[in-house]
């Protein structure tokens, strides 16, 4: 069982709390609270600098701690046990969270901030470099093409339309643009499902399926279709999610696979381009058990628009 978080809350400059259990080590070799504090801190360090209270180099060595959570996590569900990121390892983060307005030595790991969400101004374009990894298989990218459709009117989606306008309240339009697969050449009919959960992962809004995929392009699928979501955002639950399933079919199983699937909170809906990280299925409505499909930087990318009367 996952030891309460609430017998000792600190709460940072930014008046965003960190939860610590009483003891590090209590709570340290949950796979389950890692990757909650992790995000916490991803977002804490990515937070915009008027309003925050933090340094660059203060949101940096906190980017730096979550990192070392995933790296922890990632350990606890290896059956591997060489070059882990140890218990020990985990404990000589505590003391600089805990001071972390006063830290000024060097991080005790060779660690990069891996950001939780990567928020692009207006036409920002990412110039990302991919290493060779085998860790998903090792399928190779694809070259430009076009994906036909398996069986007729495979292709249309289930999309629905935009909801009448009310005065005061707020609609949200995604743009799925394209999502980052190292093997993405080799996506048979692919096509993302998307849908909103609350924290029990029952269904806020009817599901939708895009289309199949325009086109594949190096490492990347794209699809450039809009997502009307189904429900004023005023009326969303607290703690509300948004899913993204990206499924493509497999022919030898002869039946479409969930390969990944990423989310975005309520506090994450602003206008503009965000770029969201992918998590190995299956897929956590609950958002529980979380793990990164690849270290990576592979990611789905998004446009969002707000429409409010």
């Amino acid at each position: 069982m996952e030891p309460p978080m609430h017998h000792w809350t600190r709460m940072l400059p930014s008046h965003r709390p960190v939860a610590l259990a009483p003891c590090w080590w209590q709570w340290s070799d949950l796979a389950n609270g890692l990757p909650k504090l992790a995000r916490h801190l991803q977002k804490v360090a990515q937070s915009q600098h008027n309003n925050s209270e933090f340094t660059e180099d203060q949101k940096k060595t906190i980017a730096k701690i979550a990192t070392c959570l995933e790296l922890r996590s990632a350990a606890l569900q290896s059956t591997q046990s060489q070059d882990e990121f140890k218990l020990e390892d985990l404990k000589k983060l505590e003391p600089i969270l805990k001071n972390i307005l006063t830290y000024n030595k060097e991080f005790p790991f060779d660690v990069q901030p891996v950001p939780l969400r990567k928020i692009l101004a207006p036409g920002e374009e990412e110039h990302l470099e991919f290493e060779e990894d085998d860790e998903d298989g090792g399928a190779g990218a694809g070259s430009p093409n076009s994906f036909p459709a398996r069986v007729p009117g495979a292709n249309k989606g289930t999309l629905l339309p935009r909801l009448p306008s009310e005065p005061g309240m707020t609609l949200l339009t995604i743009t799925i643009e394209k999502i980052g697969l190292k093997d993405a050449g080799q996506c048979i009919d692919p096509y993302i499902t998307v849908s909103v959960k609350d924290l029990n992962g029952i269904d806020l809004t009817p599901v939708q399926d895009t289309p199949v995929a325009l086109r594949k392009e190096d490492t990347y699928v794209h699809f450039n279709v809009d997502i009307e979501i189904q429900k004023h955002i005023e009326r969303l639950t607290k703690g509300a999610a948004i899913f993204f399933e990206f499924k493509h079919y497999k022919p030898k199983k002869r039946f479409t696979s969930t390969k990944c699937f990423a989310f975005m909170e309520m506090d994450e809906i602003k206008p503009g381009a965000i770029v969201i990280e992918l998590y190995k299925k299956p897929t956590d409505f609950k958002r529980k058990k979380l793990q990164l499909l690849t270290k990576k930087p592979l990611y789905l990318h998004l446009h969002q628009t707000l429409h409010k009367e």
